[in-house]
């Protein structure tokens, strides 16, 4: 079955409820918090969670009653057998004997349902739970894909992390039992800001954590969720601050992100993917299918969210990359750092499992309200399909005009405190200014000599960048000037710098 999108705990409640009415047999509930998602379980019972025996099963303390109810069933299930003895498949058997109208839940299930005794247990209580009302609820984590054996007979549910709502009595409670005085409204809502995309319990244990008498750390807060997000795999926060004002160039790209950051329905966090090409190549081709699955994951995540998103082009060191981490700095929210290749695995389904991990927390930490923006050396390799879900355009960056190459030299010879005669920086990229000025830095020398360590990628890539011109001219938008990219005629790439004709020379 295909699983439901879940947009708040209470849609999640809602479908249980109906699932427990129609008599759903088998349920998979991926979770982060599988305390949370056994409560909401007990509360869909219908006001009849004395009544209902549920049943809990995990792998140290085999079978355990959850309620009072639970207790007599379970003791007559078991006869005399120790339930800290009862495996996962004698679990799935042994349900075949509970009473009607009872609820199974199976702690973890995504570590034993490939098992295929386990995988049989579970399909052999379809048709018999079916008929007396029970159901089996297989806790997972978030992301997790059934067998494909199973695939077409479990409901698949995706708890939410807790909304801006119910972080906010989150907040109130933690700061209630701390006996502090309830936040001030501005106090609560930069503590709820700091706090999405975190379940319940960690939530509760990182606002406790940046309590004091004096009141709320928010800066230790966000450090402290910042750890929690990066222990999905692939997911980093960005915490180098640099600015639009740290960038020289670029202006039409930074207006226009910033226009998107500061409009309506304004983005609350940034995800940057660098070098998008890369995580995407073999799309279709790829033996394995997990370039192909990953691919297709994305595009419905994508469409289903409307989430916005901008791919920025160029040759390297033309700044695409310092404009999608500066962003967020500049509106003043969360820079995620979305790699795909860390989250791929030799197998299918764990990278499936992965990504959408990832994606429900990019979900909560923006409250569905996520800027996309991707970096890409070469869009050839880019699924179409892929490129039009980048709704807000793609942009192209060439090299640096004399103009800006300027603005540039200005911001770097202020950061690296060096001074002197500038040499022949005709075809230098922003990011060979900034390593010339740092090298003269570093190395006590002067300007000219540090630019004889410098090979601009002008010279060393000059058939990529003229074919990079010829496929953005016309097509794609221009990070520099407003309007389309357009190659200007007969323009050539900029001939090397003065330091490699005179190394030329003495050659």
């Amino acid at each position: 079955m295909e699983s439901k999108v879940i947009r708040t705990t209470n849609d999640f409640l809602h479908i249980l409820r109906a699932a427990r009415r129609v008599s759903t047999p088998l349920i998979c509930a991926r979770t982060a918090d599988p305390a949370s998602a056994l409560g909401l379980i007990q509360e869909s019972l219908n006001g009849k969670a004395e009544s209902v025996p549920v049943t809990v099963w995990d792998i140290l303390s085999g079978l355990r009653p959850a309620n009072a109810a639970a207790k007599e069933n379970l003791c007559r299930v078991l006869d005399e057998r120790d339930p800290s003895t009862v495996g996962p498949t004698d679990a799935l058997v042994l349900a075949a004997g509970m009473a009607d109208d009872s609820v199974l839940v199976f702690s973890n299930a995504h570590r034993f349902w490939h098992d295929p005794a386990v995988a049989q247990g579970i399909w052999n209580l379809r048709d018999h739970f079916k008929s007396t009302g029970s159901m089996l609820v297989l806790l997972v984590a978030p992301g997790a894909a059934l067998p494909t054996e199973l695939s077409q007979d479990v409901l698949v549910l995706d708890e939410p992390l807790p909304s801006a709502d119910d972080l906010a009595r989150i907040v109130k409670d933690t700061f209630a039992a701390a006996e502090i005085d309830e936040p001030a409204p501005d106090v609560g809502r930069r503590a709820v800001d700091a706090l999405l995309g975190l379940s319940a319990f960690p939530a509760e244990q990182a606002l406790a954590m940046s309590l004091a008498k004096s009141g709320l750390d928010t800066e230790q807060l966000w450090e402290r969720k910042r750890q929690v997000i990066e222990q999905t795999p692939g997911l980093s926060v960005w915490r180098g601050g640099e600015s639009f004002a740290d960038i020289g160039g670029c202006e039409n790209i930074k207006r226009f992100l910033g226009a998107v950051l500061a409009g309506e329905e304004a983005p609350r966090v940034v995800v940057f993917v660098d070098e998008i090409e890369k995580a995407f190549a073999g799309t279709g081709t790829d033996l394995s299918g997990v370039k192909t699955e990953m691919t297709g994951t994305m595009l419905s995540w994508m469409q289903d969210r409307e989430a916005d998103g901008v791919v920025l082009i160029g040759p390297a060191g033309t700044a695409k990359s310092a404009v999608a981490k500066a962003a967020g700095t500049a509106a003043g929210i969360p820079t995620i750092a979305f790699d795909f290749g860390a989250m791929q695995n030799s197998l299918v389904g764990a990278s499936g499992e992965r990504l959408r991990s990832a994606l429900q927390v990019v979900d909560a930490v923006s409250s569905g309200r996520s800027l996309w923006i991707a970096t890409c050396n070469s869009i050839g390799v880019l699924p179409p399909e892929l490129r039009r879900r980048f709704t807000l355009g793609t942009f192209f960056f060439d090299l640096p005009t004399k103009e800006e190459r300027d603005t540039i030299w200005k911001i770097y010879l202020a950061k690296y405190g060096v001074a002197g005669a500038r040499p022949d920086d005709e075809g230098w990229t922003g990011a060979e200014i900034k390593e010339c000025c740092r090298k003269a830095y570093r190395l006590r020398i002067s300007l000219p000599e540090s630019a004889q360590y410098i090979v601009p990628v002008s010279r060393s890539a000059a058939e990529q960048i003229k074919a990079l011109r010829q496929q953005a001219s016309g097509k794609f938008l221009s990070a520099s000037q407003p309007g389309v990219y357009q190659i200007q005629d007969g323009a050539v790439l900029p001939k090397a710098g003065r330091a490699f004709r005179d190394l030329e020379s003495a050659g």
